[in-house]
Parts: C-alpha cells; sequence; structure tokens
C-alpha cells in the first residue's frame, strides 16, 4: 500500500475487582494491596492513553476528510472526464471529495476483524480504482459505481485476515507481502497476476511465490465484474438464500436456473470457462490458472474466453428482454 495507517485497537471494558476484608490489621498485607492497586491503576491509565490515541487518531482523520466539499453532478463529469485523460489534480479531486463515501462503508464492516481505519485503507484502494475505471458518459452517478469497488477490496481484505490468522505469525507477514503485491499489480496490470509477474516485482523465485500462494486460499472468483453498464458480480445474482426473504428467494432459484439454461446458448470452451471460474455445473471455482491447466490452455487465452462468454452472456440476457437495470437492482 501507498501509505499506512493507524490500526484502531479494541476497547475493553474495565476489570471488576472484588473488595476482600481483612480480619486482623497486616502491615505487609496491606502494603502489597496497595502495590497492587498502583499497578493496576498505572495499567488502566496506559490502557486508556493508548485507546485516547486511537480515538485521536481516528477523529483527525474523520475532521480532515470533512473539509472536502462533495461534488455536484456537474463537477463530477468535468473532473472524471480530466482524471481520464490522465489530470493528476483531477484525479485527486474525485478521490478527496469521495473519501467520506469509504468511511461510511468501511463502517458496516466493523468488528469483523478488521480496525476501522484498515478498512477505511482499503476502501481508499478499492476508491482509487474506481477513479480510474469511471467513464461518466455512461450516465450513472460515480458514487454507485464506486461502492462496489470500496466493497469489494474491504471484503477481499477481510477474507485474507481470516483466512491467514491460523498460520505463524511471519508466515502471515511474509503473505500478507505477496498478497498486497498481488493487489497492487492487479490494479495495475488490470488483471489478476501470475507467480512470475509477482516473482518479478518482488524479486523473488518463482518457486517462492508458488509456495505462499498455495498457503492462500484463493478468492472464489464469483466477485467479478460482468462488465457493461453495471459492475454486479455473479456472486450478487448467485445470492445466499439464509440471507433472503421468501419472495427474494424464489426469484433468486429462477436466476440460478435460468443462468445454467443461458450458459449453453454459449460456445462449448465459453461455457466451459466460465462454469469452472465461477464454480457452476457442478465444478468447484477456480483461478484462471487452476482454469488453463485443467483445459490446456495459456492464463491469458482463459481470461480472453471468459471476457468473450461474459460480453456474450450479457447480450443473451438482453435478447431475452433482460435490461440491465432490472436484472442488477439492489
Amino acid at each position: 500500500m501507498s501509505q499506512s495507517t493507524l490500526k484502531v485497537n479494541e476497547l475493553h471494558d474495565d476489570a471488576e475487582f472484588e473488595e476482600n476484608g481483612l480480619d486482623v490489621f497486616d502491615e505487609k498485607a496491606l502494603a502489597e494491596e496497595e502495590a497492587g492497586d498502583n499497578e493496576a491503576s498505572d495499567d488502566e491509565l496506559l490502557s486508556q492513553s493508548a485507546a485516547q490515541r486511537v480515538l485521536d487518531a481516528t477523529q483527525l482523520y474523520l475532521g480532515e476528510i470533512g473539509y472536502s466539499p462533495l461534488l455536484t453532478a456537474e463537477e463530477e463529469v468535468f473532473f472524471a472526464r480530466r482524471a481520464l485523460r490522465g489530470d493528476v489534480s483531477s484525479r485527486r479531486r474525485m478521490i478527496e471529495s469521495n473519501l467520506r463515501l469509504v468511511v461510511k462503508i468501511a463502517r458496516r464492516y466493523n468488528n469483523r476483524g478488521l480496525a476501522l481505519l484498515d478498512l477505511i485503507e482499503e476502501g481508499n484502494l478499492g476508491l482509487i480504482r474506481a477513479v480510474e475505471k469511471f467513464d461518466p458518459e455512461r450516465g450513472f452517478r460515480f458514487s454507485t459505481y464506486a461502492t462496489w469497488w470500496i466493497r469489494q477490496t474491504i471484503e477481499r481484505a477481510i477474507m485474507n485476515q481470516t483466512r491467514t490468522i491460523r498460520l505463524p505469525i511471519h508466515i502471515v507477514k511474509e503473505l500478507n507481502v505477496y498478497l498486497r503485491t498481488a493487489r497492487e499489480l492487479s490494479h495495475k496490470l488490470d488483471h489478476e497476476p501470475s507467480a512470475e509477474e509477482i516473482a518479478e516485482q518482488l524479486d523473488k523465485p518463482v518457486d517462492d511465490v508458488n509456495r505462499m500462494l498455495r498457503l492462500n486460499e484463493r478468492i472464489t472468483s464469483v466477485d467479478t465484474p460482468l462488465g457493461g453498464d453495471s459492475d454486479k458480480a455473479l456472486l450478487d445474482i448467485l445470492a445466499d438464500e439464509k440471507n433472503n426473504g421468501p419472495e427474494d428467494t424464489t426469484q433468486n432459484n429462477d436466476m440460478k436456473q435460468n443462468i445454467v439454461k443461458w450458459l449453453f446458448e454459449l460456445n462449448a470452451k465459453q461455457r466451459e470457462v466460465l462454469a469452472r471460474r465461477f464454480g457452476l455445473l457442478g465444478y468447484e471455482a477456480a483461478t484462471l490458472g487452476d482454469v488453463g491447466r485443467e483445459i490446456g490452455l495459456t492464463r491469458e487465452r482463459v481470461r480472453q474466453i471468459q471476457v468473450e462468454g461474459l460480453r456474450r452472456l450479457r447480450e443473451i440476457l438482453q435478447v431475452h428482454g433482460l435490461d440491465i437495470e432490472e436484472l442488477f437492482r439492489e
């Protein structure tokens, strides 16, 4: 990451102490008790001081971003167009004006294993990515577009945290370097980096990269955007039924059946790649590299087929009378 932030520590309730009466006056016992009380008071003061520093850092950050004015729809289009042409000041203005959006989204993921400022830092990476990819000519507001990228980066960070927590600490630290580099390269290259690309970036042997990446359970690719005018992913269609009401569950079941039916309107190669990538038709969701090894194609060729298949799938949806807004509504 380009810059580090202070991390918010969890606040703990004060320990409750029981008072025990002395039957007889015991000077030594009383002295020991007073010493213990002093130590407890010192610990309490240190704890309160650390917590106060954390809160001060959080409030300082929130106060700083509060000075950045929000953009109107017209200003948003103006700065977004300039940012797409490479104007650095417009790009910075787009980012600074939407930092509060990141905070709003990050708060929803509090108490999920990462401190608030860490969540905000990850969300800011998603915001930067959204600014780089946003096309104002599509006609929708930037906040709608950016929300998906912010959520994605935060959720990836939480998943990485929960998956690596059981590894030895030195392995966790080393693995986090590889994962952070992979995320940065994916932003830069616009595709999942290969082990060779990560190795070159870190100046490490490819075997070391492969060994470390095998420790990390790869995030399933159902969060890959479908493209077009929406940045929704298949994950948003294949929703967890436990979190939906009866009407949503029925709708999602119908949608799953239709997706499988529409897959058979693709050519065989597109169908197999999408099924293997997104865990459909009985396959387990797999990475580009894993799919390539299974079907004897390069990682890049698998990615190209996936793009072609998703584009064709979107055309099929339109033929069946489903526009993007209807299919991908919140």
